[in-house]
């Protein structure tokens, strides 16, 4: 008897023992447990993921990636932006506009009042007040405004005009050719044939039988100054004009 009580105790025992590993692993396997996401930054598979937590507590955020090509973009330009610059800096600079050369308004064409005893178709020339004028009669004449010798080349007279040309060819005498040579160090040509480049311009009166002149220029700005070597000379214009109404045998005065 005794002994069937202790094999009955030892089943039982045995049963318990049995059941207690049943419910433990009913208890493990019964119910999963949540899931809580670790704001341990640094996790391995945190950091392989580029993750970044919020607070603790928190929900843990991917790190954005527009931040990073954003810096990757700052970073390149300063490299780029010198060379942009460096090539525009190259570029040859623009030559300056050349000053705009004036006439003076009174060396203009125009009919002023004549009290003189000198017949109409006279030419009369101040040399010093720089104005040439054509006596018209009814107390008036046409004044033009003209360049004239320079210091030593001045000259004073009475002549008639000789002969008359248009678009004039230039053979400038050898005593000018040596003369420019040696004081300005330009070479004069022997002949230049008549164009708007010949500096007798676009008409010529010949006084006398002087190597004298009223012609024209192809450079008008210096109308109203000293510059030649003893012609009068007017603009194109002008001169064109004065040369339609004079004649050959007219007379001229240069006072």
């Amino acid at each position: 008897m005794k002994n069937l009580a202790l094999l009955m105790m030892s089943g039982a025992a045995l049963g318990l023992v049995w059941a207690a590993p049943a419910a433990n692993a009913g208890d493990r396997y019964g119910q999963r447990p949540p899931v809580v996401l670790s704001p341990d930054l640094s996790a391995p598979w945190v950091m392989q993921l580029g993750g970044q937590a919020a607070p603790r507590g928190g929900v843990v955020y991917r790190a954005q990636p527009q931040r990073q090509r954003q810096q990757v973009y700052q970073a390149r330009t300063p490299q780029a932006e010198p060379r942009r610059v460096q090539n525009v800096s190259l570029a040859a600079p623009r030559p300056k506009p050349a000053p705009a050369r004036q006439l003076d308004p009174k060396f203009l064409p125009q009919t002023v009042s004549y009290d003189g005893d000198q017949k109409p178709g006279t030419i009369i020339i101040d040399t010093r007040q720089r104005f040439l004028y054509l006596v018209e009669g009814n107390g008036q004449a046409r004044r033009y405004g003209v360049g004239v010798g320079k210091e030593g080349h001045a000259w004073s007279g009475t002549e008639r005009i000789s002969r008359k040309a248009e678009w004039p060819d230039w053979r400038p005498p050898a005593e000018m050719i040596k003369r420019v040579r040696e004081k300005e160090g330009r070479i004069l040509p022997v002949h230049m044939a008549g164009g708007p480049e010949n500096p007798l311009g676009a008409r010529a009166l010949y006084l006398g039988s002087t190597l004298y002149r009223i012609h024209g220029t192809n450079q008008p700005w210096t109308i109203g100054n000293a510059v030649s070597s003893g012609c009068i000379r007017m603009r194109n214009e002008d001169v064109t004009e004065l040369y339609e109404r004079v004649s050959v045998g007219a007379k001229v005065i240069v006072m």
